[in-house]
């Protein structure tokens, strides 16, 4: 991690809780230990010694996510997209789950898994700006069908976009109509089997390959590319870590 990285993430880590207590520990080093499980896949007791004990930084992980700290950094970032947020597009994919991420107590359905055609796998459904930079994250198990995260992913940010990019899985009355209710322009392609059929400005749809292509981004991380967590939550946190770093990379290359 770079010192200018380290520079955003310190104040939202880096301060002791309002309980006191012991000083906060090297949270850049645990941090970097996270950026290189979420990077390799790897377990997390084979961390490399020099990170410190894997039990320690995975219980820090687990502080951090269940604390909502990513959710409020993706935030921030995404309020700091001005007229990219103009046009937004909302996209999905599958990600299959390794056979380490069955088993936990309360059933697979609770945690975002389920059986889809590819198996056993989990769908993270993705709200993104004009650059294709995630603004919005939502799991569901992986034979869900993308339009049931639609209410969710726009319910991730108050900003309504003014056009809305989505493939024809998000075609329907209701979607278009609750689109327009938000002063939205929804750009969406009609299954071949309706009726009534709307057009799409095809150089404007053209521009949903910038989601597909941060998909491939956020699956460079093997961590996301394959789950093996057992709990939404904690591959949700490494989600949104890994797209903090792409936002992060985007900015600091503007």
């Amino acid at each position: 991690m770079s010192d200018e990285e380290w520079a955003f993430f310190r104040p939202f880590l880096a301060e002791p809780g309002a309980a006191g207590g012991r000083p906060p520990y090297d949270h850049r080093r645990v941090l970097d230990a996270i950026f290189w499980i979420a990077r390799t896949g790897a377990p997390w007791r084979d961390l490399p010694s020099e990170f410190g004990r894997w039990n320690s930084v995975h219980r820090q992980f687990r502080r951090w996510t269940a604390s909502g700290v990513w959710d409020v950094m993706l935030e921030a970032l995404a309020d700091s997209g001005g007229p990219a947020d103009t046009l937004q597009m909302i996209d999905s994919t599958i990600v299959r789950a390794h056979h380490c991420a069955a088993g936990f107590k309360k059933g697979t359905q609770s945690q975002a898994l389920g059986r889809s055609r590819g198996g056993f796998s989990t769908k993270i459904h993705l709200r993104a700006n004009a650059e294709g930079l995630p603004i919005g994250i939502i799991l569901s198990p992986g034979e869900a069908h993308d339009s049931t995260a639609y209410a969710d992913l726009m319910d991730e940010r108050d900003s309504d976009p003014g056009i809305l990019l989505a493939d024809r899985g998000y075609d329907s009355d209701a979607i278009r109509q609750d689109a327009r209710d938000r002063g939205t322009i929804p750009e969406i392609p009609t299954k071949k089997n309706r009726r009534i059929q709307h057009s799409v400005d095809r150089p404007l749809y053209a521009l949903r390959n910038r989601i597909e292509r941060g998909f491939n981004k956020l699956k460079n991380s093997r961590r996301i590319a394959t789950r093996y967590d057992q709990t939404a939550n904690s591959f949700l946190g490494f989600t949104l870590l890994v797209s903090i770093r792409l936002w992060f990379r985007f900015v600091h290359a503007a």
